[in-house]
């Protein structure tokens, strides 16, 4: 394996990574939905109703639980799901908040498209991320 390899799966021993419809179910009741696509992405393919655009840059002073710039409601006890492409780098970033406190972070197993693949809501894309 690739150091990349290790490196991704140590990330994602520690999570419950979710697939398209438990995301779902989980927004639903709830959690919080946070899309980390860069906007190219998002505006060719669409975006989860819902969902919170938050950069990849800013993500952790946004969701940590004891950041002075953290999203309005965000708690150590918050259930959020990360979403990028196709579920690598959204790993990465939820053990990285796990990491921080959240101790309910995840992300969507194959990401936004196999959200998309499994024919759940899409809206056009190109949202402003959350400053």
């Amino acid at each position: 394996m690739s150091a990349i390899d290790v490196f991704l799966a140590d990330a994602r021993s520690g999570l419950d990574r979710v697939s398209p419809a438990r995301a779902r179910e989980l927004q639903a009741a709830g959690a919080l939905l946070v899309d980390i696509r860069p906007l190219a992405n998002r505006q060719a393919e669409g975006e989860i109703p819902g969902a919170v655009i938050v950069e990849r840059i800013h993500l952790e002073w946004r969701l940590a639980p004891d950041s002075d710039w953290r999203l309005p409601g965000v708690t150590a006890e918050s259930t959020v799901v990360v979403l990028c492409n196709e579920g690598y780098s959204s790993s990465l970033a939820a053990a990285d908040l796990q990491r921080l406190g959240l101790a309910r972070a995840t992300d969507l197993e194959g990401g936004f498209r196999a959200w998309a693949a499994a024919g759940l809501p899409v809206v056009e894309g190109g949202s402003p991320a959350v400053p």
